[in-house]
């Protein structure tokens, strides 16, 4: 046989069959698809990693519409998350960030903010170190009032927490001017107005052991430097405020300016509330 023909001959059964067949541009488009597709977290994996189930138990949830991604609901297997999107598992919004939670006792002189333009020392520089995520206080103290005070990355909790109408118990230690009457002490249990609002007093008694200066007062109420107001309302100035229980949660073995992590049954106890 002619070489040349053999020649040919050879190409056109390499043509002709799929093995020998020459990489063509659609292909490489599609490699290109598969690397944009792989970018990303798994759905099932993003669920497992924000702590609401296993990947296994999450393949559930996602079949049978419980999540949704960017407002829209997800039922594919293997949807891929991508840094931007917003991840809602039923309603709630959800972060594959490690979820941190750090209590502090707040000594005197810091402000509850993020940072401050005027150059005040903020809660934040205490618990710097405290971990690499970034965290934020649960409610505020004024610069002056110390006690316990929550920080953490988990905004469904700290939504939760600074509600009233979770009737979240805050306990405070109040050192008054002067002695408190007791037909004072009587009103305050009674129904109290401030501002045009009532304030839901849940308890209040002198502090056993101390002076009669010496008040302790159970409020569930967020508003700013209540606690003051109520005691001014009668008459009487706070010298000194101390917030020693926030929903179930103590000073114990905390001392002024330092924090702590929570347990993980305490964690528990605040998702129970």
């Amino acid at each position: 046989m002619n070489n040349k023909n053999s020649s040919r001959g050879r190409q056109a059964g390499r043509n002709s069959n799929p093995r020998f067949k020459r990489q063509s541009p659609v292909k490489k488009t599609n490699n290109n698809q598969k690397q944009e597709d792989s970018s990303g977290v798994r759905l099932n994996k993003f669920i497992a990693n924000a702590g609401i189930c296993s990947r296994r138990e999450a393949d559930t949830y996602i079949e049978h519409g419980s999540v949704t991604v960017n407002g829209n609901l997800v039922t594919e297997m293997g949807y891929k998350v991508q840094p931007d999107d917003e991840v809602r598992f039923d309603g709630s919004l959800i972060s594959m960030e490690e979820k941190k939670y750090v209590l502090l006792n707040k000594p005197k002189n810091y402000i509850t903010t993020m940072e401050d333009d005027r150059g005040r020392k903020t809660v934040m520089e205490l618990i710097g170190n405290a971990t690499k995520e970034r965290i934020y206080p649960v409610g505020r103290l004024d610069r002056n009032t110390t006690g316990l005070l929550l920080f953490t990355n988990d905004g469904e909790l700290a939504k939760k927490l600074t509600h009233p109408k979770h009737n979240v118990r805050k306990l405070y230690h109040a050192s008054l001017d002067k002695k408190l009457s007791l037909s004072d002490l009587d009103k305050l249990r009674g129904d109290v107005v401030i501002e045009g609002r009532k304030v839901f007093i849940d308890a209040v008694s002198y502090v056993t052991g101390e002076k009669k200066t010496e008040v302790g007062i159970e409020i569930h109420s967020g508003r700013n430097r209540i606690v003051r107001k109520i005691f001014e309302h009668f008459g009487y100035h706070v010298v000194k405020l101390d917030r020693v229980i926030f929903a179930g949660l103590t000073k114990k073995n905390l001392p002024r300016g330092r924090w702590r992590t929570l347990t993980q049954q305490e964690v528990n106890n605040l998702k129970m509330l």
